[in-house]
């Protein structure tokens, strides 16, 4: 089989996007609808430190979103 750069790349970005979309499942958020306004219970405010796994999947998004735009962009600059 003789696979071109265009093939390639469509088939990393298909296999980054499923990943990313489940490290995005994976993280927590605040349960119930309060959280969905702004009202989050337990005082936690706006902002909550991460730690451990939590940190971990989340640095493992932020980079496969970055793969993913790059991948992107040489897709649509290699034809």
């Amino acid at each position: 089989m003789n696979f071109d750069l265009n093939f390639i790349i469509s088939i990393a970005q298909i296999v980054v996007s499923i990943i990313v979309i489940g490290l995005i499942l994976l993280q927590e958020r605040d349960s119930g609808a309060g959280g969905l306004f702004g009202g989050g219970g337990g005082g936690g405010g706006f902002y909550q430190t991460r730690r451990g796994l939590e940190k971990i999947i989340f640095a493992a998004t932020v980079i496969l979103v970055v793969v993913f735009a790059a991948l992107a962009l040489a897709n649509l600059f290699i034809k």
